[in-house]
């Protein structure tokens, strides 16, 4: 082999490293991968999103810099990046459209990305991403399809197809929190009425949650968390459960087969070999979750499709929208889809 072919073969060894990132509302995490995507180093902060989003790009960059730093990879051996984001999204320009929960509004990330790093950059919805990675690497490893379901603040959904991830021509799409599941039921911050995510989301979950304590039908919560939505997180709530707060678990059962009943429509849409379900509340409370969702879903879906799907738990844990983010970008990059 001659010089020029070795130094080209080490070149393009070089660059076989791969960047997954994760934009929450509360944290974001950024994960540097080799090219059989073992994790060489990572990065945690918190978002920030009320310093706006020109703040919030710059924390963006600066977290994939201090991640590269762990892992000992530099810059110029990076292949490409894929950065899951709340949607909307444009996901050809690589725009982050309007993300109330971050106050971001037409923000160019990927161009962001590309100048700062020098290599190709692919966004993608959150969700998406966590629902890739678990086809990839996790509970839902090579299923033909796959529907994630990820409650938490809100509801998001994803669904992966034949190793391709389901979106519209133009925007990210599968927002399964806005199906409307109680008809004239309660008004959801998209403005609409009786969508899943105001019924099931863990925001929703923990209101009805903190007026049962004020009420006294949740006493362990009152005393222990108290009346305070923002303090009753997922870990409160399966807490409250475990030392008996009856109407709780109760607020959180219903909670469940709300979104059991829609996986039940999803199915009958769409087939799936595995619904996982990922999130803080199903981390949490794993075996309740499976449990009513399963059961919500065989009721809800036809006699035909009631035993060909399978209702797993997410393995990947905050791993899987980073490592999926990454798997996405190689990917979308190597078939020539950006």
């Amino acid at each position: 082999m001659s010089i020029e072919k070795t130094e080209s073969a080490l070149t393009n060894k070089k660059k076989e490293y791969w960047v997954g990132f994760d934009l929450g509302g509360t944290k974001m995490l950024a994960a540097v991968y080799d090219a059989d995507f073992k994790l060489l180093g990572k990065k945690r902060k918190p978002t920030k999103g009320h310093e706006g989003s020109d703040a919030g790009v710059e924390r963006v960059l600066g977290v994939i810099i201090k991640a590269l730093e762990a892992a000992e990879v530099s810059t110029d051996q990076i292949a490409g990046i894929g950065i899951g984001a709340p949607g909307p999204l444009d996901v050809i320009d690589g725009v982050v459209l309007d993300t109330p929960n971050l106050g971001w509004k037409d923000v160019p990330i990927r161009k962001e990305l590309q100048k700062e790093f020098g290599c190709p950059a692919v966004l993608m919805n959150d969700v998406d991403a966590g629902v890739y990675g678990e086809f990839r690497f996790g509970s839902a490893k090579n299923a033909r399809c796959v529907i994630g379901l990820f409650p938490g603040t809100g509801i998001g959904g994803g669904c992966v197809i034949d190793g391709e991830i389901f979106r519209g021509s133009r925007l990210s799409c599968f927002e399964i929190g806005h199906m409307r599941v109680v008809p004239d039921g309660p008004r959801c911050g998209c403005g609409r009425r009786g969508c899943l995510e105001a019924v099931a989301s863990r925001l929703t979950i923990s209101s009805h949650a903190a007026a049962a304590a004020y009420r006294g039908q949740a006493p362990y919560l009152k005393e222990e968390i108290g009346t305070d939505v923002s303090n009753i997180k997922s870990g409160a709530l399966a807490a409250s459960i475990k030392a008996g707060d009856k109407t709780v678990e109760g607020i959180v059962r219903a909670a469940a087969r709300h979104l059991g009943t829609a996986a039940g429509s999803l199915v009958n849409l769409l087939n799936p070999d595995v619904i996982v379900l990922g999130g803080g509340l199903v981390e949490a409370l794993p075996d309740l979750y499976s449990d009513v969702v399963v059961a919500a879903a065989r009721k809800r879906a036809m006699a035909c499709y009631q035993d060909t799907f399978k209702v797993k738990v997410a393995s990947l844990g905050d791993y899987a929208s980073v490592q999926g983010a990454a798997a996405w970008a190689r990917h979308t990059l190597e078939t020539k889809k950006v």
